[in-house]
């Protein structure tokens, strides 16, 4: 897996988490400096008829993004859905310590737990989808 993937990865699962959840994995906050404070701000979702068809406007949706950098040199990026601020803020700053030393210890107290509890919640959903499934069957004709 690329440096690029893999660092996409654990932005976007820093983005879909709970924030509250996110908030009580986070390590002490280091000083950091602002590059761009959290701003809301709106993106547009597009989709595809089928998956596969041609784009089209879906809507709008409200998201929260900010930047900084850690005392270190790092610089971390989030863009968060919603208007949270201080999920926003948190993502950024995993973001950020991701790519330090501190990778590893990261990695195993925020980013661990956040991705088990997101397979949880697919799991779940998956197994709510299941339930519900029919399975339709069609007779052979001619046969006895």
């Amino acid at each position: 897996m690329t440096e690029t993937a893999e660092r996409q990865g654990w932005m976007g699962l820093l983005a879909r988490a709970p924030a509250e959840r996110l908030a009580a994995l986070m390590p002490q906050a280091p000083e950091f400096d602002w590059l761009r404070m959290p701003e809301i701000g709106g993106v547009m979702m597009r989709g595809r008829s089928g998956g596969t068809g041609a784009p089209f406007n879906l809507g709008e949706m409200t998201v929260t993004r900010c930047a900084l950098r850690l005392g270190s040199g790092e610089v971390g990026h989030a863009c968060v859905m919603g208007r949270d601020k201080a999920h926003a803020q948190r993502a950024a700053l995993v973001d950020a310590l991701m790519q330090g030393a501190t990778a590893a210890a990261i990695r195993a107290q925020v980013l661990d737990p956040l991705a088990q509890d997101e397979d949880a919640r697919r799991s779940a959903r998956a197994a709510r989808a299941a339930a519900t499934k029919v399975d339709f069957f069609t007779m052979v004709r001619g046969e006895a």
